[in-house]
């Protein structure tokens, strides 16, 4: 479900599972992860992450999340987002169709985000009863602003193209027939410079990569502990019940 492939020193990771709009299992994050630790033993200038089918993803699979919310194997998303944001070589994401949830999250620590304007973003995880991952709520802030990273956060509401420009979240938005283009004339440009001065630089640009990871942890701890709540429990089983949630617990 994730095709791996390598081309001109550009790794490039394929989201492929359409009919489910390429909602992420253990074993897709497991891939990816291997994926990327092993970028410096093929020599990758690159690398790009992109969906199949005009869709970058929708996110976890919720039956999946809720089954493994108590499995080790929980831990391979940690593994990968780490992974990405300790990765030397430019990310650069390419985003149509979905980006939802840890879709949208795993942009905040790409390079280089192109998108179609007809893509969609959303960090619903207040929906679900549960806090922002992986740093979101400490980069969004920085790259946003305050007020628009609580609108974001808090509301949980899915926003468009645009919004995601405004926000900094993606570094450009053109239309459909233009993105692949755009995508391969700056994957092209990446891999020929200088590799050392490419990943040097890099390295200066996420120079507070120790208070990412922190912060990942403070997350990850608040996260765990709103797994367990009543109104994620409720959340999840409204979902995978086709129901909706009950918002008198909430009271």
């Amino acid at each position: 479900m994730i095709e791996i492939t390598r081309l001109n020193h550009c790794l490039v990771l394929e989201i492929k599972r359409p009919e489910k709009k390429n909602a992420l299992v253990v074993s897709m994050y497991r891939a990816m992860a291997e994926a990327l630790e092993s970028v410096e033993d093929f020599d990758d200038r690159a690398v790009l992450i992109k969906g199949t089918n005009n869709c970058f993803t929708a996110g976890n699979d919720i039956a999946d999340f809720v089954a493994n919310s108590d499995n080790k194997d929980v831990n391979e998303s940690h593994r990968f987002m780490l992974a990405l944001s300790q990765c030397k070589v430019p990310v650069v994401a390419q985003v149509q169709g979905l980006a939802i949830g840890i879709g949208t999250t795993l942009l905040l620590h790409c390079d280089f985000v192109y998108c179609d304007e007809n893509a969609k973003f959303a960090m619903p995880f207040i929906n679900l009863g549960l806090v922002p991952e992986y740093a979101s709520s400490y980069i969004l802030p920085r790259i946003a602003g305050n007020l628009k990273a609580a609108e974001l956060l808090m509301l949980g509401e899915t926003f468009d193209a645009k919004t995601a420009l405004d926000c900094a979240i993606v570094s450009s938005v053109v239309n459909a027939d233009e993105l692949d283009a755009l995508v391969q004339a700056t994957i092209a440009k990446l891999v020929a410079k200088p590799k050392k001065a490419l990943e040097q630089t890099k390295a200066l640009l996420k120079h507070d990569h120790k208070l990412v990871e922190e912060h990942i942890v403070t997350e990850l701890n608040v996260f765990a502990k709103a797994m367990t709540s009543e109104p994620a429990k409720e959340a999840f089983a409204a979902f995978l019940e086709k129901r909706a949630v009950n918002t008198n617990i909430y009271k």
